[in-house]
């Protein structure tokens, strides 16, 4: 453990620092602004302490900038969550009252007392993924907004209206057919034909964000997209928000963190698990969307809900416990890409992917339980043996 600890609270345009050694006693303190004059300041009064570690709160938030150009001048830092912060500084005052000094100091004596927070490396493939996915979802919801928008103005153009799955190429047809003469038609096909220059922009930008992710990923060494229901946006959603997948000890404890894993609820003699609605839902929901695809397929993931369904449970108990089995299948393919990447194709040391995952290292707790697992696959009895 370093000698002292320097808890740094950041804000869009200023950082508060408090400088804290082994006890817990306050040797340094100040407020500073961050742009490059203020920066500079509050990296050389921590730097008056030789044996030091920055504790920056939020580093994958409002706290990003600070913390990276910190570790891009050679400094440790470790990411403390606003969560821990929040409670040290209730253990602290007694009450919720906040200020930018008791702020600082909360991390400090997180970063201080906390094991395990993870150290904030150099933004790496990972971050890209994760902006670019992030940009790929914007502009699938932007989509939906213009054709939605679309739908309404050509069902008072054309009796009944469109189809549910319309192209910019099959909305321009339908508008073809239509030529009103009242200032109130012109005026909505001429809307209407704003929509499709629209949507056929955001069409463009959709194909070409999805091969920069294709690349992306395949640049990474994964086989995320070798699995059935993960396209190029899914792929680099799981890359982008896990990481590096080796911070989890077990498929249980990734199952925890993405939420497919149920919680233990069971109070006296009454044994029971409820649904999790913890976790990272970006994840989760990759997952999800995952299941849908695999259901819609001859899979066997499809045989095993089916087989959920005839043990009586409903479909969406049935469809939770697919989703928990799909957790595992890509936590397998995870770690087995992770050691492929790190040993290299011919048993050589290759590049390896740091960590620098959207959620922290989540703590191992009881509800890590791996139910409901993967069915256990039993041989099937041929008619002849029945017979």
């Amino acid at each position: 453990m370093a000698q002292v600890i320097i808890g740094v609270d950041p804000h869009k345009r200023s950082a508060t620092i408090e400088i804290i050694n082994a006890r817990e006693k306050t040797v340094g303190q100040g407020r500073f602004g961050t742009d490059r004059d203020g920066y500079q300041a509050m990296l050389a009064a921590g730097r008056k302490h030789k044996d030091r570690l920055w504790a920056v709160e939020g580093c994958n938030g409002i706290g990003r900038h600070v913390a990276q150009r910190l570790v891009a001048d050679g400094e440790t830092v470790v990411d403390v969550p606003a969560k821990l912060s929040a409670r040290a500084r209730v253990f602290a005052t007694g009450q919720g009252r906040k200020t930018d000094p008791v702020d600082a100091r909360s991390v400090a004596v997180v970063a201080l007392r906390t094991e395990g927070l993870r150290q904030v490396v150099t933004d790496d493939t990972t971050v890209a993924l994760r902006l670019l996915v992030d940009r790929r979802d914007q502009l699938g919801r932007a989509r939906t907004e213009v054709v939605s928008r679309l739908h309404h103005l050509l069902l008072e153009l054309v009796p009944g209206g469109a189809k549910k799955d319309l192209s910019a190429q099959q909305a321009r047809a339908l508008l073809g057919t239509v030529r009103p003469r009242d200032v109130v038609g012109k005026t909505r096909r001429r809307l209407a034909c704003e929509l499709i220059g629209e949507l056929v922009v955001i069409d463009k930008k959709i194909k070409i964000a999805k091969q920069e992710l294709t690349d992306l990923v395949n640049s990474t060494g994964s086989r995320l997209m070798d699995l059935t229901g993960t396209g190029p946006s899914g792929a680099a959603r799981l890359l982008g928000d896990i990481g590096d997948i080796a911070r989890f000890t077990s498929r249980a404890h990734f199952a925890s963190w993405n939420g497919t894993a149920p919680i233990d609820a069971s109070s006296g003699e009454q044994n029971r698990h409820r649904l999790s609605r913890a976790g990272n839902r970006r994840i989760n929901r990759a997952l999800h969307i995952m299941a849908i695809v695999q259901l819609r397929r001859d899979t066997e993931e499809r045989r095993y809900h089916r087989r959920r369904l005839a043990e009586g449970k409903t479909p969406m108990e049935a469809l939770r416990a697919l989703k928990r089995r799909l957790s595992d299948i890509v936590y397998r393919q995870m770690v087995a890409d992770a050691k492929l990447v790190k040993t290299g194709p011919g048993g050589h040391a290759g590049a390896t992917l740091q960590s620098s995952a959207a959620d922290l290292n989540p703590e191992i707790d009881t509800s890590e339980k791996s139910l409901p697992g993967p069915a256990t696959p039993q041989p099937r009895t041929t008619h002849a043996a029945a017979a």
